[in-house]
């Protein structure tokens, strides 16, 4: 499993709010600068769906992050399976005026492990200066 982490300087209600709205999503999922994500759709409940269209902006690489939520707790732990069948989670532990963010994921097979793990430590960078900023 790869494990990424990060606190965030943000109450744990807000932090949440940002990480599961679609129109917060698309300003956030970004792995690089020269990459957008311009569609997201959420359905946060167990047994609801999620899809996250990440691309470069000259359209030349791209993906959909997808996949079935299996697990829901409300400012807690998100966890869900991945179209491919790997498994991941998201936990968010309140800290006060802090939060920390720990997503942990199956690795895929196709991929080196620390490219996976820089890009999603890129994104919940991302995320921490967007929801620092907001």
């Amino acid at each position: 499993m790869i494990k990424v982490q990060n606190s965030i300087h943000a109450p744990i209600k807000k932090v949440w709010e940002l990480w599961t709205l679609p129109e917060h999503i698309v300003n956030w999922n970004i792995p690089f600068a020269d990459w957008h994500t311009p569609y997201a759709e959420n359905d946060l409940k167990v047994g609801g769906k999620f899809k996250f269209t990440m691309a470069s902006k000259d359209g030349k690489e791209g993906f959909d992050f997808e996949g079935v939520y299996t697990k829901v707790e409300n400012f807690s732990l998100i966890e869900y399976k991945l179209s491919d069948n790997r498994i991941a989670s998201v936990r968010f532990e309140n800290l006060g005026s802090e939060t920390k963010l720990t997503e942990t994921f199956e690795p895929e097979a196709t991929i080196s492990e620390e490219m996976q793990e820089q890009f999603c430590q890129s994104v919940v960078l991302k995320f921490k200066e967007y929801v620092e900023n907001f």
